[in-house]
């Protein structure tokens, strides 16, 4: 998967490559993933439980009890938040490729695509500095105002 969603690049030239609909894809097969390992866990526990208690109420069978159900609750409970995990993992590549494609999008249009202009090819272009007030305000030549609030 070089020069896919791993990063990786055939170039050599330090790029970094994300694709969304390789990240969708991958999200989706951690979302299969997740989902398998939820049935293999429920499948787990059926076949423990038909199996009941075999070790028996002597000494030995007793000390193997109280060392296994806590352990037994611990692998299963485990086992279950990591089925989860798993699925929460596509889940978050589904997000990153939706951000990534938005914010590509957003750069796209940052560079002045479709933004008002007549440009070559179609494409509609807007100068990044608006231009100048010839007037500032209702006394011509005044200095310009400026803002209190420097965020604008």
């Amino acid at each position: 998967m070089a020069g896919g969603s791993t990063g990786a690049s055939d170039r050599g030239g330090g790029e970094f490559v994300l694709k969304p609909w390789e990240l969708h894809g991958e999200g989706r097969e951690f979302e299969k993933l997740g989902g398998q390992l939820t049935k293999a866990v429920a499948a787990l526990e059926r076949d423990l439980a038909a199996l009941g208690a075999p070790w028996g109420t002597d000494l030995p069978g007793s000390g193997f009890a109280a060392v296994y159900g806590p352990a037994h609750g611990e692998l299963v409970g485990g086992l279950r938040g990591l089925a989860g995990r798993v699925g929460k993992v596509g889940a978050g590549l589904h997000t990153m490729a939706e951000r990534t494609a938005d914010a590509d999008t957003s750069a796209a249009s940052g560079f002045g695509a479709g933004t008002g202009v007549e440009g070559g090819g179609g494409a509609v272009v807007v100068p990044a500095v608006a231009p100048a007030r010839t007037t500032t305000g209702a006394t011509p030549g005044a200095a310009p105002a400026v803002p209190k609030d420097m965020s604008v």
